[in-house]
């Protein structure tokens, strides 16, 4: 009978509070599971796909800045123990977790849906070095300075050897026996020599006294003396050779049978002489003060009066007086150290005008193409390109530039 008389809100609270607590009771539940699903799900993250950004990591933060390889190799990320597997397992699928999906690999190694092999990657092959591009060629070449297709010369502060060294030259007793045949057959001892120098006799002594008189006798009968390279042509059957030969004689007579024996070195001084007194030559007075000052290389003596014989005349417009220091920014030009010669004109024909083929100016380059190889220049600059070192270049179509 008590029961009955309570009052209906006493009811009610008792009733609300048991509700609330179960509430509370189930809400705990729930996020306990959630907990436990979360921490579960961290540890399979470890185990199916974060070992290779953990090794690349490692990796990129283990190389110095310089870019240098680790004393050791990072090695792979630590991978969970069998017992640590089954509790992750386990725990996974008391709180209902999905597990990973798992790929099946087939009997070749490779997964559906996919060519990849599961093997091991090969280190893949290094390309070939790509080729860098050509560099493009300046333009306008420096004057006295570069040929097309060649690399920048460079001249030197240096004194040069002797073109002529011991083992070029003539014995003196051999260069007697060749004055004395030649001019008992009067033909000229120069064409004598050049011929046996060029079938390949060299040496002090490229010849004995009885081949010397045999071979004089031969060019005399040949009138040698009147038509020097329709003799040498009769004589070896070849015009090429003929050519050669005749100027390799002008040579000889430009340096002198007493300077084949002596050496060019030593007969500078009577060349330079000889140069001067030519009525044939004409210098500027500055190079004429040059060449008596003994500033001039031999070798550039040499070359004007070899011209001087094959042209009759020649006409010298620069040697080392007059002439600019620098060929080109920061290059002293051949010219300052007497390696250098300018000719302006030739047989008195101007070399501005008359830079055609066939004119003088192409005649100029082949003979001095044709100078044996103790003196053959560096550079030949005119309008005409005719190979060797010989090169065009625009500034100079009033004169030929011949560098040593």
């Amino acid at each position: 009978m008590r029961r009955r008389d309570r009052h209906p809100r006493q009811l009610v609270r008792k009733a609300s509070g048991r509700l609330l607590a179960t509430s509370l009771a189930f809400v705990a539940l729930f996020f306990a599971g959630a907990s436990v699903s979360a921490w579960a799900g961290s540890d399979v993250g470890g185990l199916t796909g974060s070992t290779e950004e953990t090794g690349e990591v490692s990796t990129a933060e283990t190389t110095t800045e310089q870019e240098t390889v680790p004393s050791e190799p990072p090695g792979p990320a630590k991978d969970l123990s069998r017992p640590t597997r089954r509790l992750v397992r386990a725990r996974v699928r008391a709180v209902g977790a999905p597990r990973p999906p798992s790929v099946p690999v087939g009997r070749d190694g490779q997964t559906p849906g996919s060519s990849r092999q599961m093997e091991p990657e090969k280190p893949p092959t290094p390309e070939p070095p790509s080729k860098s591009p050509p560099r493009r060629r300046s333009a306008a070449l420096d004057p006295e300075a570069r040929a097309p297709g060649s690399a920048a010369t460079i001249w030197l502060h240096r004194q040069l050897p002797d073109p002529t060294p011991p083992a070029k030259r003539l014995a003196l007793d051999f260069a007697v026996q060749l004055a004395f045949e030649a001019k008992r057959a009067q033909v000229s001892w120069s064409l004598v020599l050049a011929v046996l120098r060029g079938q390949g006799h060299t040496g002090p002594v490229p010849a004995s006294s009885s081949e010397l008189r045999d071979l004089s006798s031969r060019l005399a009968d040949l009138r040698a003396e009147s038509s020097p390279t329709d003799a040498v042509r009769e004589l070896t059957g070849s015009a090429s050779f003929a050519e050669k030969a005749v100027a390799l004689s002008q040579y000889n007579r430009a340096v002198g049978l007493y300077s084949l024996v002596t050496g060019l070195e030593r007969a500078q001084p009577r060349l330079t002489r000889l140069m001067l007194d030519d009525p044939r030559i004409d210098i500027y007075a500055g190079g004429r003060g040059d060449l008596s000052s003994g500033l001039i290389d031999v070798r550039v003596i040499v070359l004007i009066r070899y011209l001087t014989n094959v042209f009759g005349q020649a006409s010298v417009s620069s040697l080392h007086s007059g002439h600019r220091l620098y060929a080109r920014p920061g290059v002293v030009s051949a010219h300052i150290y007497g390696l250098a010669v300018d000719i302006a004109a030739l047989g008195k024909t101007p070399i501005a005008g008359h830079q055609q083929p066939g004119g003088i100016t192409e005649q100029a380059v082949q003979s001095i193409l044709l100078l044996p190889a103790e003196l053959q220049p560096q550079q030949v600059i005119s309008l005409l390109g005719l190979g060797g070192p010989s090169f065009p270049l625009a500034d100079h179509a009033d004169h030929i530039h011949v560098g040593y």
